[in-house]
């Protein structure tokens, strides 16, 4: 029998979080559901679970909050809960670290395929297979060299200047869908399709916080902003 994926679903609503605890278990998830951001903070610790959904609003320690104190200290999936598509909470929610978000109220089986899309591409990383696979850039044992940026596609292992940089799952795959096409122009909605396994129309907004959180880390100027088109790698 297949181990059973591990939930954390921080939600201080009573109704919402059983609601959905129960809708999450039928799909065969596992779900330790906590109604502050506190104890979500310890159940997290003490479980480690495979992925984490946290409502923005939550007391004694919001979920912006409680998903940046998460990312400092795993990589584990993040996807945020907002009862408002044009919040700021949703953008804050990705700057803290979060690879998604889904707005409330939402459908149960919405809400199961994003989880599922977001641990299918946490589980493999065929951009990787891309990236190899292209001669644009110099590769030496699957290692893409752009100026002082190394990105290795097999060892799954980024080096500015020969220092490792530390990215997150989701940033590691956007790196490498530009990375398999240095200098071509990827638009918005290829990189959700790509990298956030969206079949359908998603927030663009995701692709932009993602591609600032990955400039801050190989270089500003390493990926362009093509106005009106999206963005592209830096030979």
């Amino acid at each position: 029998m297949a181990e059973q994926t591990h939930v954390l679903f921080v939600e201080d609503d009573d109704v919402i979080r059983e609601a959905t605890q129960l809708a999450l278990e039928r799909d065969g998830f596992a779900v330790t559901a906590m109604p502050d951001g506190l104890s979500g903070l310890e159940a997290f610790r003490a479980d480690r679970p495979d992925i984490a959904l946290l409502d923005v609003m939550v007391p004694g320690l919001d979920g912006v909050s409680l998903c940046r104190r998460i990312r400092d200290e795993s990589t584990v999936p993040v996807i945020m809960l907002s009862a408002r598509a044009d919040s700021i909470d949703v953008v804050l929610g990705l700057e803290a670290g979060a690879d998604d978000y889904v707005t409330k109220p939402f459908d149960g089986a919405v809400l199961v395929a994003r989880i599922r899309a977001v641990l299918r591409r946490f589980g493999h990383a065929n951009g990787a297979d891309r990236a190899a696979s292209e001669d644009s850039s110099s590769v030496v044992g699957g290692v893409l060299s752009f100026g002082d940026l190394e990105v290795d596609t097999e060892g799954m292992e980024v080096r500015r200047s020969g220092k490792p940089v530390a990215l997150t799952p989701t940033e590691m795959r956007l790196l490498l869908e530009f990375s398999s096409a240095p200098g071509t122009v990827l638009s918005r909605d290829k990189l959700l399709e790509r990298v956030w396994d969206y079949g359908w129309g998603g927030d663009t907004r995701v692709v932009d916080v993602h591609v600032q959180r990955l400039r801050a880390k190989i270089g500003q100027a390493r990926i362009e902003t093509v106005r009106g088109f999206g963005y592209k790698l830096k030979a």
